[in-house]
């Protein structure tokens, strides 16, 4: 230990004082859900809930039909079949989104032991970082990372990286009132738990530990769970609702039918046992179009696509770690996105030179590789700049230009130097060159360099130069100039801390800035073309972040000061201001956590559906209330733990591969509902001609559920792997009010469902009325008499039933395309799986015996069936050529 003169610090009994008064300095942890909350959770899916319905439903009947009618244990066929689906859909969407979890893991866990340095009793001595508490005077230095919230009581050359919290990583730091910046995002006095010192050092009392930290409300904020609604939820819900009205609404008008014809055909014979068998039967018919109505298959089908675009979207370097993200990046209507690391490399360069004479270019590159306090550190990837990015940006364009600046610095030797300072806003250092020669070189902003000059190099002037920098200043880059002089023997041009040369000559002007990435601009576009908003919200300075803005497409002339506002008047404007002007907004400069996070909010409050980009832990809040959070790959654990979609190579043109993947996802889902519910409707139909006809339905439990669930899975998959269209970029995002069966959906699904059922009617006609043999006879057949089916021809109906359904998923496929559907280009997986629900088929057919309730058909049977069928598909195939 050693003692500390100038601060005593708090006593053992203020520690404990302090300690039950304010609370450790320890974040408290989310609490976790149970793996049985999460899978109980998939249970309020609507279709779920209309599943349960149903199954509970069947299972009255089977009960029934099993102890009262003696029928054996195929009464429960059907409900068994619709628990197995209940429980294959949320069990693979737990499972799916479990695994995600894990390949997703991050190492979240805050380091709480970490040493630090404090004064306690007028004593230095170490103690872990949760042990901190408010009132403690804390020391820290480059490298540390700031344990605590606290007012700054010393302070020497002080920068720290405050983009944890603010997204921009260098903030000069001091204890001097004379240095505030009044325009920081915190004050220059105040460090803050999380940031770290990147160069000098300081003593600091603290005000705030734990959860209290500007840290701590972030980390608490992004426990917070908004439960937004995704527009697929809501979407589904609505066809939940649509689904249960219409079946409800048809098992009641059965019900009431068949109990008008019962007694205007047997008023004469009134028997009250006869009439309650006839109000059960009725009943279980009105239970049974229930039950075929509902859509066993779709909660399985929007699972399986959204998992299967869970793994592929992968590739396009978005790990998606909650299903729904897959979907709802579709409709995104609003993105969100921070500026350092997002739209930028998060890397300072050099972005423009302007030094004014060329013959000199040896003597500058010396003066930038002697007079720095930077280095890099080099990797198989790229150089890693350690210590002052703006200086590291310097030694990256020496490194561009394939100048070592090591061997640069081993060749001369550094004679006397003066370190930067906010007071002076230079440094200096004098050198023996490799020339011979003895030079000094100054580096520091442009405004105190030039006075310093009594000449500048080449034929330029200073007003040349003041005119460049005032450009350079106008697009928000840094600048820096540099000045040398050549120093007579003996001279060393600094004495003490002060420059002392007199005959300094202006080398030129360098303009840095953070880049932004080669890729951001052409992503823009393609984002403003199909109709999404992006909004800059950042911690950088208005003139950055609007010339960041104009170089990605985003700023132009016509744009003003009503398009862009800093983050404090933005959290001060009036609600109803706030969301009058909320359109209009592109930037919010100067912008701390919360107000990333009202935006969202305020945004989501005009029915705008809204994704978020951010790496760091300020953007955690804004992260876990949209709609959609997306973090990047580089980013924060704290960032990545409260988003829904990791960008794993930071790119911005992954962003819009998700946008596509979303739409693509959202169209594959209309073509499976197109698909299954003109199943359900040509389903319903027959169950409710048979219940005014008086004859039982042609098909059997067991080959509707065939149909629901197995058939419907694989046509689930064929339609879910179908690639992602570009051409979904050109079209704008969908209304989230929008119910998910469109007009010309509903069309096809009555029309061809209408069509079907009529064919099929007149098929069970025929069968009713001759005798088949063949599959050849239903072309040319005798009437005879109404007499009972059998197996043979049951077995023809339900394996020409189920092929009408297999072509029309191949008009499905093409729903929204305008192609044929025999363009399967990048589509094998479609065609593999049609080929394995054929194949299916004819195994039930062929093997299926008593349990399906069907008889073997010859070869010759399934040429003509599949023949007869495919015309569903040329027809298609026609209507689609006349629409082009």
């Amino acid at each position: 230990m050693t003692a500390h003169t100038q601060h005593i610090g708090l006593t053992d009994s203020e520690v404990e004082q302090s300690r039950a008064a304010h609370g450790n300095n320890k974040l408290t942890p989310p609490a976790k859900e149970s793996l049985l909350k999460k899978f109980l959770s998939k249970f309020s899916d609507p279709l779920i809930i209309i599943l349960l319905v149903a199954g509970t439903l069947s299972t009255g009947i089977a009960f029934y039909e099993h102890f009262s009618l003696n029928e054996g244990m195929t009464a429960f066929f059907e409900p068994v079949g619709i628990f197995i689906a209940i429980f294959l859909a949320t069990g693979l969407a737990f499972i799916f989104e479990l695994k995600a979890d894990k390949e997703f893991s991050i190492l979240n866990k805050v380091n709480d032991s970490e040493p630090v340095k404090v004064i306690r009793g007028g004593n230095t001595i170490e103690v872990t970082k949760n042990d901190i508490v408010v009132g403690d005077i804390v020391i820290i230095a480059t490298g540390d990372e700031v344990p605590a919230d606290g007012e700054l009581l010393e302070s020497v050359d002080m920068n720290i990286d405050e983009s944890s919290l603010t997204g921009e990583p260098i903030c000069h730091k001091s204890a001097n009132e004379a240095e505030f910046d009044k325009e920081a995002t915190y004050p220059t006095n105040h460090v803050l738990r999380g940031t770290k010192v990147m160069e000098g050092h300081g003593i600091f009392r603290v005000l705030r530990v734990g959860d209290k930290t500007e840290y701590g409300k972030v980390y608490v904020e992004t426990q917070i769970d908004n439960s937004v609604k995704t527009p697929l939820n809501l979407q589904l819900d609505g066809l939940g609702k649509v689904i249960t009205k219409v079946s409800y609404g048809i098992a009641a008008l059965i019900v009431v039918g068949r109990m008008i014809m019962y007694f205007t055909s047997t008023a004469a014979t009134f028997d009250w046992t006869h009439i309650m068998a006839y109000v059960l039967q009725s009943l279980m018919i009105a239970v049974t179009l229930i039950v075929v109505a509902v859509p066993e298959g779709l909660p399985m089908a929007v699972t399986l696509s959204l998992a299967y675009s869970m793994r592929r979207m992968l590739k396009s370097n978005n790990l998606v770690r909650k299903m729904h993200a897959c979907e709802t990046m579709g409709a995104t209507t609003v993105i969100c996105t921070d500026k350092t690391g997002t739209l930028t490399q998060n890397q300072m360069r050099v972005a423009a030179t302007n030094f004014y004479d060329e013959s000199l270019i040896n003597i500058i590159y010396e003066g930038i590789a002697l007079n720095t306090t930077a280095s890099l550190k080099h990797s198989a990837d790229a150089p890693r700049v350690l210590g002052n990015p703006t200086e590291g940006a310097l030694l990256l364009w020496l490194h561009a230009n394939g100048i070592d600046y090591k061997a640069l610095q081993t060749a001369a030797t550094r004679i006397a130097e003066i370190p930067f300072s906010t007071e002076r806003k230079y440094m200096a250092t004098a050198v023996a060159s490799a020339t011979g020669k003895r030079l000094l070189f100054v580096k520091g902003a442009p405004e105190i360099v030039i006075n310093l000059c009594t000449d500048v190099c080449g034929n330029a002037t200073k007003n040349d130069a003041s005119e460049q920098l005032a450009k350079y200043q106008q697009q928000g880059m840094r600048t820096l100039a540099f000045a040398y002089q050549e120093l007579a023997e003996g001279e060393l041009g600094i004495e003490g801390n002060k420059l002392t040369a007199e005959h300094l000559k202006l080398l030129g002007i360098v303009a840095i800035s953070d880049p932004v990435r080669s890729d951001v601009p052409d992503a823009i576009r393609e984002c403003l073309d199909a109709g999404i908003n992006i909004k800059i919200v950042t911690g950088d300075t208005p003139a950055t972040a609007k010339e960041i803005a104009r170089q990605i497409g985003l700023w132009s002339d016509t744009d003003s000061d009503e398009n862009i506002i800093a983050g404090s008047d933005f959290s001060a404007l009036p609600t109803d201001e706030l969301r009058r002007r909320i359109s209009s907004i592109k930037i919010i400069s100067r912008a701390r956590p919360m107000d990333k996070k009202l935006l969202v909010e305020t945004l989501q409050a005009e029915n705008q559906i809204v994704a978020v980009t951010g790496d760091g832990t300020n953007d955690a809040p804004a992260l876990r209330a949209a709609h959609v959070g997306l973090s990047m790959g580089d980013g924060t654990a704290v960032a990545k733990d409260a988003s829904d979609i990791t960008i794993v190579d930071n790119s911005f043109t992954s962003i819009c591969r998700a946008v596509m993947w979303g739409r693509s996802l959202y169209i594959n889902i209309q073509r499976f509902i197109l698909f299954q519910m003109t199943v359900n409707v040509v389903a319903c139909l027959i169950v409710l001609a048979g219940a005014f006809m008086g004859t039982e339905s042609p098909l059997t439990v067991t080959q509707m559920l065939w149909v629901n669930l197995i058939m419907d899975t694989f046509a689930a998959l064929a339609l879910a792997s179908l690639p992602p269209s570009e051409a979904v970029m050109k079209d704008k995002p969908r209304d989230r009010k929008d119910f998910i069966i469109n007009k010309q959906m509903t069309r096809s699904i009555l029309g061809v469902g209408g069509l079907f059922f009529a064919a099929l009617l007149v098929l069970l006609y025929i069968m009713q009325h001759a005798d088949i043999s063949s599959a050849g006879d239903l072309l040319n057949f005798t009437p005879t008499a109404e007499k009972h089916i059998s197996p043979y021809e049951l077995s023809l109906f339900f394996t020409i039933f189920v092929m009408l359904q297999f072509w029309n998923m191949f008009n499905a496929r093409a729903f929204a395309t305008g192609k044929s559907a025999f363009n399967l280009r990048g589509c094998s997986g479609f065609g593999f799986i049609a080929a394995a629900i054929l194949i299916g088929q004819i195994a039930i057919i062929s093997f299926g015996g008593r349990f399906f309730g069907v008889v073997p058909l010859s070869a010759a049977d399934w040429c003509i069936i599949i023949a007869a069928t495919s015309i569903v598909l040329w027809i298609g195939e026609i209507l689609r050529a006349l629409r082009k």
